[in-house]
């Protein structure tokens, strides 16, 4: 069966449904509010990163690794604001979903990537996703891809909520013992919708950090 954490998989439905009540509904309605939720939400300082390991200077973004497997592509299908704020909570927003995907590689929730762009309910989102695939015995494999993003910034200038979709129709689990592709036909369950509350690091000349995850399940709207 396949595999779709971000939210998890129908499989964890269950799992799935208390994540979306704990960090967002699925039939949120803050699209029509001026208010982003958590913009008040301060940041906190993120912890020293442990030595990354080898990989290209692109995979590296505020010297944080965030490479993945050859296998495991996921494509950020979107033109950058010009703001230069949202240009960078966007990018952080990009790295979040990296991180969460490099943890699930690397069997662990505590990643370098994973403690410097998430934090509050981003981190515990990013924590509950990597130990669902974790306990499932999978990783993944496949393109995952994000498109039709927008964004918008909190008035004190300190918080930018990202939204796109996201396609996870060729994004597949893999049982991590056996190698196997565990794959379905494709379905209206392939394609969410995502709102992520970035706040930025006081400390940190450029960096934001993921603080609430939003789902919308079974978009319609992202097919």
């Amino acid at each position: 069966m396949k595999r779709r954490p971000l939210p998890v998989a129908a499989a964890l439905a269950a799992t799935a449904a208390l994540l979306l009540t704990a960090c967002g509904s699925g039939d949120d309605k803050s699209s029509g509010n001026d208010k982003i939720a958590g913009a008040d939400q301060g940041s906190e300082t993120p912890k020293e990163s442990a030595s990354p390991s080898g990989a290209p200077a692109g995979d590296k973004p505020d010297g944080v690794d965030v490479s993945l497997p050859k296998d495991m592509n996921l494509v950020f299908d979107w033109d950058k604001p010009k703001d230069k704020n949202e240009a960078a909570a966007m990018d952080d927003a990009a790295n979040f979903l990296r991180a969460i995907y490099r943890g699930v590689d690397k069997r662990t929730t505590k990643d370098a990537a994973v403690t410097a762009y998430a934090t509050g309910e981003g981190l515990h989102y990013a924590q509950v996703q990597i130990n669902e695939w974790i306990k499932g015995g999978w990783t993944a494999t496949g393109t995952r891809r994000h498109y039709d993003a927008t964004t918008r910034s909190a008035p004190n200038g300190k918080s930018v909520e990202v939204a796109f979709c996201a396609d996870t129709g060729k994004f597949y689990g893999k049982e991590v013992k056996t190698g196997k592709v565990l794959k379905t036909e494709s379905s209206l369950k392939d394609f969410g919708y995502y709102k992520i509350v970035m706040v930025k690091v006081p400390t940190a000349e450029s960096l934001w950090q993921a603080s609430k995850v939003f789902v919308e399940t079974s978009a319609e709207k992202c097919r």
